[in-house]
């Protein structure tokens, strides 16, 4: 506040004192300003101030003083000016009032400190002031006071309070309406764990914050703000023994401060828990030190979701910071509008989690597969390795083989990590009778026997017992363990680990059946090789690719029987299914298809009886397709019966035509009573009859477009010209270089040229 104008009163020689004191009479002080304007500009420096100012010399006499210590001091500026400083102030304790002036004797300090202290007034009364003073830098010995009422002070300290009291609370505003704005809508998981808790650190000026989700057993940490990343934060609160319990039972948030540790427990050495107050009811608790966040003050504040407690946040300073409920309730405030957020953010979560287990069965599954087709010696040993991998990945935890004892199986030895070599103390029959209901995967607590036996032996003592069943001839178990620190496995890692068991036991039996099936294979293969025998005025060549390495004996299958009178019986199909199954139903098809072309049966008659052989031959759902042909060379016709086949195209020598052998009928081994058709084509010399199976069209790029028939047209018209030898090979060139080597499918494809045809085959 500016207080108005006022005069500037001087004693006699006071205005030359005065210059020569304050050192401004200089030449070229005196040049710059004037000496006349001396008096008008201190009075204005003066005025400038509401508080009361005085000027004094190395004598104590009073040589400046201002209105406002005219009112102070209740005294008019002639009796101001000259006064001796001392008459305004009581001495100085053991100070004479008659004594010499020496300025140290003054009640109060000389350095610019302020000080408060008695002041009197001209009819003796005694007021309270707050008095600043400092020696003025110029010759001589010059002092400067300032000096205000108490009351005044008193209101100064109150406003610059209620300044700061108000920039608090904006800063707190501004920090909660950023955590609204920078959350509404939000589906970003991360949001919600990285921004907004570093939001409420900076918002509440705190080292840092925690976030913990409600879990199956307690409380899982899932957000750290900066100023904790480094800190060592416990990741695991279960829900009996936490200060979760104290804030579930308070219904909002608690202030916290940890104690100092005692003179006995600091003699005694590693403390195992802390003594915790409550500041806003003053009691104490008792905490383990691993359930303690690296903070000395802090903000313990649940998260409810309709009844429950989904969240706590806790907000807090590495040292003993005095804590307000008005953070507490602004704390609450934010708990309550991250709510909602939080309960999604628990099912997305939740769902990741799941999607994520999920993806390493899966993928578990595919390298158990991999190993098994490879043959490998070592085929358990690089399965367990495999399994104790992803388990240990996907869980973070330590996995450790157990295996039964050869000369007492009741005894099970695991080699621990810090125990090594032991002996467990129940067998694994006894471990999986407590839970009948779930024998492969055993869930161990601290309280359980085994949780127990495992504590004692400095091991984690949590976790569970998993048993994959045989493998190869041995039983296969592990122990899944983590720290009592850490959070116990949940729901779904539980599920995770009998979705395992389960999936590893169906790919062992599923080993042990293609074992079995192989040697089955094998035998049918032996008698079932596609053959094209030799037909008189015929050209062949036949191909076929498997789609999968290991395969021995697939569904696709031709043959060509040379037959009498110059005849001959072309035959391709293609068997649903795979596996042995399929092979012996292919091997039956061409068995059968063989025997009618003895007898002299047109197409559509011998895939009719196929059709009523394959409908009581296999008791799986199995049907096939089939082209049947039979070729008379005297006479150049082509009679056949498409059943469900991909038509097969006729190339014509002399004009370089493509045509498609389009009569087509129903699948085989399907339905009873289908109906059968044969349809006919004429042959040249020189003519090629192009057969293949869906495979060879249905076969995609990597695009996901399909190769089809105008492809195989396209191959044909382009290698054609370049010879009927090595025909097929180069199609199937075509094949890989369009499917970059990656067939869905088995691929099978004949090729027949004419090359004798009536007459030219009755002159040989």
């Amino acid at each position: 506040m500016l207080s108005r104008p006022m005069t500037l009163t001087r004693c006699e020689g006071g205005a030359e004192l005065a210059k020569e004191n304050l050192g401004i009479a200089s030449a070229s002080a005196s040049s710059a300003i004037g000496e006349r304007s001396v008096g008008g500009t201190l009075a204005a420096l003066l005025a400038l101030t509401s508080d009361a100012v005085l000027v004094f010399d190395g004598a104590g006499r009073v040589l400046l003083a201002n209105d406002e210590a005219e009112r102070l001091f209740d005294k008019d500026h002639a009796g101001l000016i000259g006064t001796d400083i001392r008459t305004f102030f009581p001495p100085a304790p053991g100070v004479a009032t008659d004594a010499p002036f020496e300025p140290l004797s003054l009640p109060f300090p000389l350095d610019g400190r302020s000080t408060p202290i008695a002041s009197m007034t001209s009819d003796g009364h005694l007021h309270e002031v707050v008095v600043r003073c400092d020696r003025v830098s110029a010759p001589g010995q010059t002092y400067l006071l300032v000096a205000t009422t108490a009351a005044a002070a008193a209101s100064e300290r109150e406003h610059d309070r209620l300044v700061d009291e108000l920039s608090r609370a904006n800063h707190r505003l501004s920090g909660t309406l950023k955590i609204v704005l920078d959350t509404i809508d939000s589906e970003d998981v991360s949001t919600l764990f990285d921004n907004v808790l570093q939001e409420i650190s900076e918002t509440l000026e705190a080292t840092g914050t925690l976030l913990y989700l409600a879990d199956r057993d307690g409380y899982r940490l899932w957000g750290v703000s900066q100023g904790l990343q480094k800190a060592h934060a416990p990741r695991f609160l279960p829900y009996g023994g936490s200060a979760g319990k104290w804030v579930s039972q308070a219904g909002g948030t608690l202030m916290l401060r940890v104690m100092e540790p005692t003179v006995e427990e600091l003699r005694r050495g590693h403390l195992s828990s802390r003594l915790v107050l409550d500041e806003g009811t003053r009691q104490t608790r008792r905490l383990p030190v691993s359930q303690l966040p690296p903070l000395t003050s802090m903000l313990v504040s649940p998260v409810w979701f309709s009844d429950h407690m989904i969240a706590l946040i806790n907000v807090g300073w590495d040292k003993t910071h005095q804590l307000r409920r008005d953070d507490a309730r602004l704390l609450d405030a934010v708990g309550h509008y991250l709510s909602v957020q939080l309960a999604g953010a628990l099912t997305t979560l939740r769902q990741q989690r799941g999607a994520e287990l999920e993806s390493a069965v899966a993928q578990v599954h595919l390298v158990l597969l991999n190993i098994v087709a490879q043959e490998s010696e070592d085929i358990p040993g690089e399965a367990e390795r495999q399994i104790f991998s992803a388990v240990s990945s996907a869980l973070s935890a330590d996995v450790v083989p157990v295996r039964e004892n050869p000369y007492q199986r009741e005894t099970v030895v695991a080699s621990l990590p810090h125990a090594g070599e032991r002996a467990l103390p129940m067998g694994i029959d006894q471990l999986e009778a407590s839970h009948p209901l779930d024998a492969s995967v055993v869930p161990i607590g601290v309280s359980d026997e085994l949780g127990a036996w495992l504590g004692q032996m400095g091991e984690a003592a949590q976790g569970a017992f998993v048993d994959f069943g045989m493998f190869v001839g041995q039983r296969r178990c592990l122990l899944v363990l983590r720290s009592l620190e850490e959070e116990p496995l949940d729901d779904m890692e539980l599920q995770f680990l009998q979705s395992l068991v389960e999936d590893v036991r169906d790919v062992t039996h599923g080993a042990e059946a293609s074992a079995h099936d192989r040697y089955i294979s094998q035998a049918l293969q032996t008698g079932m090789r596609n053959e094209l025998q030799q037909v008189d005025g015929i050209t062949s060549q036949g191909v076929y690719s498997s789609a999968t390495k290991a395969a021995f004996v697939g569904g696709d299958f031709y043959d060509l029987i040379c037959l009498p009178e110059h005849r001959g019986c072309i035959i391709m199909g293609d068997v649903s299914g795979k596996g042995v199954e399929a092979a012996s139903v292919s091997a039956a098809v061409k068995t059968a298809l063989g025997a009618y072309s003895w007898e002299g049966l047109r197409p559509a008659r011998m895939v009719r009886l196929l059709n009523e052989f394959l409908l009581g031959f296999s008791r799986l759902e199995t049907f096939a397709t089939l082209f049947v042909g039979i070729i008379n060379l005297e006479s150049g016709k082509l009679t056949y019966c498409s059943a469900g086949h991909p038509p097969a195209i006729m190339v014509r020598a002399k004009t370089g035509d493509l045509a498609m052998l389009d009569v087509q009928s129903g699948v085989v081994g399907a339905f009873k009573d289908m109906d059968y058709r044969n349809g006919q084509a004429k042959v040249s010399p020189g003519d090629v009859l192009m057969l293949y199976t869906d495979g060879t069209t249905e076969a995609r790029a990597v695009d996901g477009s399909f190769f089809g028939e105008e492809g195989l047209r396209d191959a044909l018209v382009e290698e054609l010209p370049r010879g009927f030898s090595g025909l097929l090979d180069r199609l199937l060139t075509h094949l890989d270089d369009f499917t970059g080597r990656n067939l869905d499918d088995d691929v099978a494809m004949v090729a027949l040229r004419f090359d004798e045809v009536g007459k030219s085959l009755s002159k040989e």
